[in-house]
């Protein structure tokens, strides 16, 4: 088995983007991409030189072998995404913003082949050829079995000394309640060595107005690091030992999509973090890759290669 920097899991699903804007039902044509926050990462760490591999289910059917054979394309090792006959891959409608705005997003997912992954599709070996484990509160809100795999990998990769990132990457609609995904995802955080929340999301599961506030929350629930994302302006990040600081953002022209913005701000940072870098450096390449990411349609197409990253930061 091969050894892997890095290991995820969760729904990717076929995007269908609007090439006109105004009212979905009105949109006659639409171009085909890749969508889900932990491909976007996995994408994304791949294509600065990490070793990534992926692990999730798609259906037997067109939108599954598309999915695949993208997120396979990029580097990223997918031989555990198995294809069930019996289910179907999700799919989405996206409509093209004006002037930044983000987009409305219309998802076919329920009851989709990934939502069904459950804790007996957990492959110990594989997880364990990762040196750390990216999660995001996406794939942990689809459903019970899935927000059950969700915990059993994060406690499995801490338990075997492995780092752990997780991003809350809220999903209310996905969620019987907002309580119940205020308490679900705590609980998932406080398994993580890294959290990374936005300051609307902290606000929400928190009950905190402040970046600082926010960051405490979690490093009194066992975090070594929080790194809180606040848009145009950057990041705060705040560790267990006392170290906190704000990294100023990246400056962008011309914001063409700002969906994928946080998938590629953890990419920067992880990849950084896991190369040993300085942690203002590390929170600064998230900010840059992030930058990166809205300047293109797509979610993950704008995520830069190891050779565009160096061109503007050499470390």
């Amino acid at each position: 088995m091969m050894k892997l920097d890095v290991v995820t899991y969760g729904e990717a699903m076929a995007m269908f983007v609007a090439e006109q804007t105004g009212d979905l039902a009105a949109v006659a044509h639409f171009t085909r991409r890749l969508a889900g926050a932990e491909t976007n990462v996995a994408i994304g760490l791949a294509r600065l030189g990490l070793k990534v591999g992926w692990l999730s289910r798609v259906g037997d059917d067109s939108f599954g072998r598309f999915i695949r054979a993208s997120v396979q394309a990029e580097g990223v090792d997918c031989s555990r995404v198995v294809a069930v006959a019996s289910q179907s891959s999700g799919f989405l409608l996206k409509e093209k913003a004006e002037n930044g705005a983000d987009p409305l997003v219309e998802y076919f997912r329920k009851g989709s082949a990934a939502s069904r992954l459950a804790p007996e599709h957990f492959d110990p070996a594989y997880f364990l050829s990762a040196r750390h484990l990216h999660a995001t509160g996406v794939a942990a809100a689809l459903s019970a079995t899935s927000l059950a795999f969700a915990g059993q990998a994060l406690d499995f990769m801490r338990a075997n000394g492995r780092s752990v990132s997780f991003d809350p990457n809220l999903r209310p609609s996905l969620w019987p309640s907002q309580a119940v995904m205020v308490e679900q995802i705590n609980r998932l955080a406080a398994k993580a060595d890294w959290v990374l929340p936005g300051l609307g999301e902290g606000k929400i599961l928190t009950g905190h107005d402040l970046p600082h506030d926010v960051a405490g929350f979690y490093l009194q629930q066992g975090a070594r690091l929080v790194v809180v994302k606040l848009g145009a302006e950057g990041a705060y990040y705040r560790t267990a030992e006392g170290d906190s600081g704000m990294v100023a953002g990246e400056r962008v022209a011309n914001v063409v999509d700002t969906v994928g913005a946080g998938d590629g701000f953890a990419a920067g940072l992880v990849s950084a973090l896991l190369e040993g870098l300085p942690l203002a450096q590390a929170v600064g390449r998230g900010n840059r890759v992030g930058a990166f990411a809205i300047q293109v349609a797509g979610d993950m197409e704008g995520l830069p290669t190891r050779a565009q990253l160096d061109a503007l930061d050499p470390s």
